[in-house]
């Protein structure tokens, strides 16, 4: 059983695990089991190139940023369990949160965290009412969203990045899926509101 399964290794998926990952020490996060199938085939970073975003060399290809990201998570959060080469199937609420199912086999989850893409190609079994037109795409591309409220969209169940709304830009789906992770923390902590920084 995971206490948090993230769906998705993208910029969004990745910041939320880097969070969720760095709360380790904290008494209400150290022995909470976290999880992240590192969907990335489809992860619009596969032709990103970074001149805009604060903190990123200019030039830095997104492709980097996939793989760096997984040995940077790998790295500093080892705990936090990376799950390659599996594909989401399907999402089924349980008596004690979720099953996901993959083309490999299945993983229980307390909350689970979804995030993929945003485009019309989005093949994850129940998640089917929440599909909704992306409310902030240009119509022709068909982009969708997972209706949600401040990322919940349901009990917990969430969505982060693109797919929950927000505009396709590297900057704000790396907060949205900082916002999840922050989101989940705070439930953790007995809804007591929390954030992670390192410091000097």
């Amino acid at each position: 059983m995971f206490d948090v399964f993230i769906i998705g290794g993208g910029a969004a998926g990745m910041s939320c695990a880097l969070v969720l990952g760095s709360a380790k020490s904290k008494p209400f996060a150290e022995n909470k089991r976290i999880g992240i199938a590192m969907h990335q085939r489809n992860s619009h970073l596969q032709n990103a190139l970074f001149n805009n975003v604060l903190g990123l060399t200019p030039g830095t290809l997104g492709t980097d940023i996939l793989q760096d990201g997984k040995t940077q998570l790998h790295n500093l959060y080892p705990h936090v369990e990376q799950i390659e080469n599996e594909k989401v199937n399907a999402i089924v609420k349980s008596s004690e949160g979720f099953t996901i199912t993959t083309n490999k086999g299945f993983y229980q989850s307390k909350l689970v965290v979804i995030a993929v893409g945003y485009t019309n190609l989005l093949t994850i079994e129940g998640l089917e009412s929440y599909i909704e037109p992306h409310p902030k795409a240009v119509t022709e591309k068909e982009r969708i969203w997972l209706k949600n409220e401040n990322h919940l969209i349901d009990n917990g169940l969430y969505v982060a990045g693109t797919l929950a709304g927000w505009r396709s830009q590297f900057a704000i789906a790396s907060g949205s899926g900082a916002q999840v992770a922050t989101d989940v923390l705070t439930l953790w902590n007995n809804g007591k509101h929390t954030k992670i920084h390192d410091k000097i």
